[in-house]
């Protein structure tokens, strides 16, 4: 039996997959450090990690997996590569890390970004970049231009994490036109690097890499490359993507209306289209997507939202609950609309889609003689639902037309109280697959074939666990959203 290999390049962790060449059906998925991967902050907003401790759990996630699973070298024809999107690995002419890689919660650059989408002009950075250079790779690496001169004098090429990842196994140092545009180096007008903001950041062109497609030979494992990994010499890597266009590709989102949804600790509605619009560039992200082409543009809308399981399991630490299936049991009690309790989910940093305001949580129209903690748990899942629904909104008047909408088996998505308001509300049905991150890496490495049918179908036949249908009679879910809205907009305008 032969294989292909996933790779997902988290902050916390590096997750590795197998599946089966012919099926796509997985084998397993195999977790390294056992514990979370540390984050070096020197000051605060500051976040690094050590790219060679990336590599060092990469190698050992391989090997652990191979014995696990009684797998030789040969047996794995391909490797795909998903990685922590917006990172900055800076090497030297040796290929050896000049630095720690800024990773992308690290928020030293925010004014560096907001100065140059300032001074190049919004419209210009929104139709040609779809974004405000804001916080990402290009604003991080004229943060160490300005400040660490001696590191900058030596720089060869800058790198996106799976860029990196994908250089150890090579020792070829290449990137992906969706890897420059989530580091705001593309020009989307042009369909070209962007050297306009190069030359605003004063940045030499060779300093990019050079760019393979996202599904093609990008390079082979060398000597040392089989060396390190144990993956044998000559094994191609045939794909490399970002987390968040990764995640929309293991739930086979690839055409305009299809969205990928995320619930976890923050929530993320990543939409796909074919509208180059960058009306809303500085409270959605807009990024080429894996399948981008000029002749066919396929753009990922991400839109982010801190405040969402977060928020839930705050409340699961800090009310006399003993588990999720005991608060969502609590909130099945409760009718919708949490009876006039509302809860504002914002408790988690500045929210960008409410234009980077910090505002915290709230909890409204608590009455202490008839609400109880079964009114919190009601309140905090339509809260957080909510904010799905008035994120997909901003998305709407960016030129997104949802068609449907496909989401991981993961915290929020398996309560029905938080999937059946969402799905209600915009009337969408909301299709759940039981898939992750570093499955659907290994999975796309058949499509350097480019044929995407097989590969949806593969995921539909392994991976679907159920479809949460809207309601019909919306009254009660609509007046609810409206009330949370009301006092949301209280708010934003004080």
């Amino acid at each position: 039996m032969n294989y292909y290999l996933g790779l997902d390049i988290g902050s916390s962790s590096i997750k590795t997959a197998l599946v089966e060449v012919e099926t796509g059906k997985s084998l397993g998925v195999v977790q390294e450090p056992k514990e979370e991967m540390s984050m070096f902050a020197q000051k605060n907003g500051w976040a690094e990690q050590e790219p060679k401790n990336w590599w060092l759990h990469v190698c050992n996630a391989i090997k652990k997996l191979k014995k696990e699973y009684k797998i030789s070298r040969t047996q794995i024809k391909g490797i795909g590569i998903s990685y922590q999107m917006h990172g900055l690995v800076l090497v030297d002419k040796q290929g050896e890390p000049l630095r720690k890689s800024i990773i992308w919660c690290d928020s030293r650059a925010v004014e560096t970004g907001n100065k140059a989408f300032n001074e190049i002009g919004n419209d210009k950075c929104a139709s040609h970049l779809l974004n405000s250079p804001a916080n990402f790779t290009a604003s991080k690496l004229k943060w160490v231009k300005e400040n660490e001169p001696d590191i900058y004098s030596q720089v060869y090429k800058f790198m996106l994490p799976g860029d990196y990842i994908a250089y150890k196994f090579s020792n070829k140092i290449n990137t992906t036109i969706s890897g420059l545009s989530e580091g705001i180096f593309w020009d989307f007008k042009k369909d070209t690097i962007a050297d306009f903001l190069l030359e605003h950041y004063g940045f030499d062109k060779n300093l990019v890499p050079d760019i393979v497609d996202t599904f093609s030979i990008q390079s082979l494992v060398d000597e040392k490359g089989e060396e390190e990994s144990g993956l044998a010499a000559g094994t191609p890597i045939y794909y490399r993507a970002g987390d968040q266009p990764n995640n929309a590709l293991s739930l086979n989102v690839f055409n305009p209306g299809e969205v990928a949804a995320t619930g976890g600790t923050s929530g993320v509605v990543y939409a796909v289209t074919d509208n180059l619009s960058g009306k809303e560039s500085t409270r959605v992200n807009n990024f080429a997507h894996v399948n981008y082409k000029q002749s066919i543009p396929r753009i990922g809308k991400l839109l982010n939202i801190n405040g969402a399981g977060i928020q839930y399991r705050w409340l699961l630490n800090n009310l006399a609950v003993n588990s999720y299936e005991d608060m969502n049991k609590l909130a099945s009690e409760i009718t919708v609309g949490s009876d006039g309790v509302c809860l504002i989910p914002f408790g988690n940093g500045a929210e960008r889609m409410l234009n980077n305001k910090e505002i915290g949580t709230r909890i409204v129209n608590m009455n202490l003689n008839n609400h109880h903690k079964g009114h919190m748990c009601r309140a905090a899942l339509e809260g957080i639902a909510f904010s799905f629904v008035y994120g997909m909104e901003i998305l709407k008047s960016d030129g997104i037309t949802p068609s449907v909408i496909r989401a991981g088996n993961d915290n929020l998505f398996r309560s029905e109280i938080f999937a059946n308001t969402v799905a209600t509300l915009i009337e969408q049905e909301i299709e759940i697959y039981n898939t992750t991150g570093a499955i659907g890496a290994a999975r796309a490495v058949n499509l350097h074939k480019g044929d995407f049918e097989t590969f949806g179908k593969v995921i539909m036949d392994n991976d679907h666990v159920m479809t949460f249908m809207p309601f019909k009679d919306k009254k009660l879910y609509l007046e609810a959203y409206n009330n949370w809205k009301k006092e949301l907009e209280l708010i934003l305008n004080k």
